[in-house]
């Protein structure tokens, strides 16, 4: 009895048992396909935001999180610049290095990054100690000319841990028949695997002080690597510190690094949110035509509550309420059935491995054993937002056409 009017009028309605057993039918698709559709946007997000994370933890692990560099490409005063970076609170680690592009020659040829690193410093500012796959980092020795590569890099070169590789580089040397390209034979003593063909098919490892005799860079490195403790700090940080050095440096974060690529799967997320809600859209039309038919069925209601004076617009109201009830419904059922099956997705995907015996995920194609899923409560709000505006712009139409029943054309043949 302290209800609104409208609310408890549309939601008697819903209560009341319907003359026609059509019209409830109608209503339960209604229910079914918006359930269907948020579970479908919600499980289909999540996957995305797993593998976008997943692909995110494995590339930053490789890759530093900002760089510091010449403007020329030599940093000389570069113990200064890690000294600097590591009194940061914010900074995990940092770790010089050089880098060129070069060309390795095995048993076939392929191009590359050729990065001189610290083994010593590299776990600080990366996760390649623990991707090995035969050998370690430990082999970079200096003078040694030892070299570590990629897992694919290395099937591309047919060679293995223990042959040997020439490395060119673009600088030249003279010789009596005129410029040659600098080149230098390195033992492979270690091959890595991250997952990502970005690295595993083109990098490859050896010694910071091998990489500055290969260069004839002196003392001096292309630039130091930084691991922060929030990665969306990468550009505030690296600014910072290069504003703390003397001198114009160069500096690069992670985002700028690979802005195409994160760009790319936010597009497919967009897209795929938008494909996706059109399954909803489709849930809303049969709510639009369960409400037609209800307002149909309740012509005489309609009237009678006409002449006792409610108004146009609380008739309006009250199949509004009706169908947006409806609506919430499907959506509130969605939302917790969406989430749960994408907390538990990765285990779903294991049992119905066990019972089929096929490997959905093979780790050996995709790098990835399981489904990756992160619930993120932005996306949920998301979805839950946009089925309730559908919902409630479904209803508007068959309300609008109760507000508009004539009460003496509606009562002429009751």
């Amino acid at each position: 009895m302290f209800q609104p009017i409208t609310a408890s009028i549309g939601l008697r309605y819903l209560r009341a048992k319907r003359r026609n057993g059509f019209i409830s039918f109608i209503s339960l698709a209604s229910v079914l396909g918006i359930f269907i559709g948020v579970v479908a946007l919600i499980t289909t997000i999540s996957v995305m935001n797993g593998f976008q994370e997943e692909l995110r933890n494995r590339i930053l692990g490789t890759v530093a999180h900002a760089t510091v560099e010449g403007v020329d490409g030599s940093l000389k005063d570069w113990p200064k610049a890690v000294r600097l970076a590591m009194e940061d609170g914010r900074v995990l680690g940092a770790a010089p290095y050089v880098q060129t592009e070069t060309l390795l020659q095995g048993q076939n040829k392929q191009g590359a990054m050729l990065r001189g690193i610290m083994p010593g410093l590299e776990g600080k500012v990366s996760d390649l100690p623990r991707k090995m796959r035969q050998g370690s980092l430990d082999s970079l020795q200096p003078g040694q000319f030892n070299i570590v590569l990629g897992s694919e890099l290395a099937s591309a070169l047919n060679v293995r841990v223990g042959d040997s590789v020439n490395a060119f580089v673009t600088e030249s040397v003279a010789t009596p028949f005129g410029s040659m390209p600098r080149a230098k034979r390195f033992k492979v003593t270690g091959i890595f695997e991250i997952g990502a063909q970005e690295y595993d098919f083109g990098l490859a490892l050896i010694h910071l002080q091998d990489g500055q005799r290969l260069l004839r860079m002196e003392d001096a490195v292309t630039g130091v690597r930084i691991k922060l403790t929030d990665i969306w700090q990468a550009w505030a940080v690296a600014r910072d510190l290069a504003n703390r050095m003397e001198g114009i440096y160069l500096v690069r974060d992670w985002t700028r690094d690979h802005a195409n690529f994160f760009r790319a799967l936010k597009m497919e997320k967009t897209v795929m949110f938008i494909l996706l809600s059109l399954v909803v859209a489709i849930a809303a039309f049969n709510l639009v035509s369960s409400q037609v038919m209800l307002v149909q069925d309740k012509q005489a209601d309609i009237a009678i509550l006409r002449t006792l004076g409610l108004s146009p617009g609380k008739v309006m109201q009250v199949f509004m309420v009706q169908g947006l009830v409806i609506g919430l419904v499907g959506v509130a059922l969605g939302v917790v059935f969406g989430v749960l099956l994408s907390q538990n997705l990765s285990a779903i995907v294991h049992v119905v491995e066990s019972f089929t015996g096929n490997e959905l995920m093979p780790a050996d194609v995709y790098y990835i054993s399981g489904v990756p899923t992160v619930v993120d409560i932005g996306d949920v709000l998301t979805v839950t937002a946009v089925a309730i505006a559908m919902c409630l712009l479904a209803t508007v139409y068959p309300a609008w056409r109760a507000a508009k029943t004539n009460p003496v054309e509606a009562l002429r043949y009751e």
